[in-house]
């Protein structure tokens, strides 16, 4: 699968099972009523699920990308959810079909000599199928996955078996926080790192990452926004064109792109609204946009030729977007 971000596809997906994998984590087992095989999928993707109340959210692909019958994805009950978490793992899904558009890649795993993979708590889902294909392929790759508790370990079972001891499960309670600076510092210098988990944890990797000598490639995946992102914060009117609709439409201070947008094309795919999943990302076709997001590095932003459009604005007086 290409890992173009904005590759289509929908579907209508049967929730064929649910199971308890940890402390607050349930995993879904999605395939099609007909039997016939998925789309094609490659390590570090995610799908967004249309919930039954309407809510849309993304979640990363955590099962086998060579077993096109099903995706597998594992969704953490948040404390501080706006729902879609917990409508999960409070509603009866089993044998109820859910609209999922996808797979989606912004985190694909690039070629390097070897690999650090680094996670937090449910930030393990997109990095399991990358240690998998890393050790079906022979390549050199160690894992260490933090957490509160050995309760809220996800995939432990399943990481020891793969990986032996280059796996390392830290538990907080029984052995504090996993020491990232040892770990880079372990592993050689042209070795990718690869991390997905809370955003202190991210941010540490980052500076560790930007301040070594010589700086180490670093590849983050957000379930939210980092702390240095821009706010949304009001900034004068502005107008876009919907190139393919032919609709232009004024965005208040008050409100953001998609909101706008939504009124007119419902549809428009989107998830997070916080500017650190991807699922908004448009095409821009001209104009210059105002970036807010957590997603874009400093290269794609200078190209000026996509946006999220949840939280980024403009910084023109008319964008022109490929909707």
């Amino acid at each position: 699968m290409s890992s173009d971000p904005r590759a289509p596809h929908s579907a209508r997906l049967l929730v064929r099972q649910a199971r308890w994998i940890a402390e607050e984590v349930v995993e879904l087992r999605l395939t099609r009523r007909d039997g016939l095989p998925l789309p094609p999928w490659e390590p570090g993707a995610h799908v967004e699920l249309t919930l039954p109340s309407g809510l849309r959210r993304a979640y990363s692909l955590c099962g086998d990308p060579q077993d096109l019958a099903v995706w597998t994805i594992a969704v953490h009950r948040a404390p501080d959810s706006r729902g879609g978490s917990r409508e999960l793992h409070e509603t009866a899904l089993v044998g109820r079909e859910l609209t999922v558009d996808g797979p989606v890649n912004r985190f694909p795993l690039l070629p390097a000599p070897g690999y650090l993979l680094l996670a937090g708590g449910i930030g393990v889902t997109p990095l399991l199928p990358m240690a998998r294909a890393l050790a079906a392929a022979g390549l050199p790759w160690r894992l260490v996955l933090g957490a509160r508790d050995r309760s809220r370990l996800i995939y432990a079972g399943e990481l020891a078996v793969l990986g032996g001891d280059r796996v390392r499960l830290v538990p907080q309670d029984e052995a504090g926080l996993p020491d990232l600076a040892a770990e880079l510092a372990a592993a050689p210098p042209g070795h990718a790192v690869y991390a997905c988990g809370p955003a202190a944890m991210l941010n540490a990797v980052a500076e560790l990452c930007r301040t070594a000598v010589p700086p180490r490639p670093l590849h983050v995946e957000r379930f939210s926004p980092a702390a240095d992102a821009p706010q949304n914060t009001e900034q004068g009117r502005f107008e876009v064109l919907l190139r393919r609709t032919g609709l232009r439409l004024a965005v208040p201070a008050d409100r953001s792109v998609l909101e706008v947008v939504r009124d007119r094309v419902p549809d428009v795919s989107y998830s997070c609204e916080e500017g650190y999943c991807g699922s908004c990302e448009t095409s821009v076709l001209a104009g210059t946009p105002d970036h807010r997001d957590s997603v874009l590095g400093p290269e794609e932003r200078a190209t000026a030729t996509t946006m999220m459009i949840c939280v980024s604005r403009a910084a023109s007086p008319l964008l022109e977007l490929d909707l």
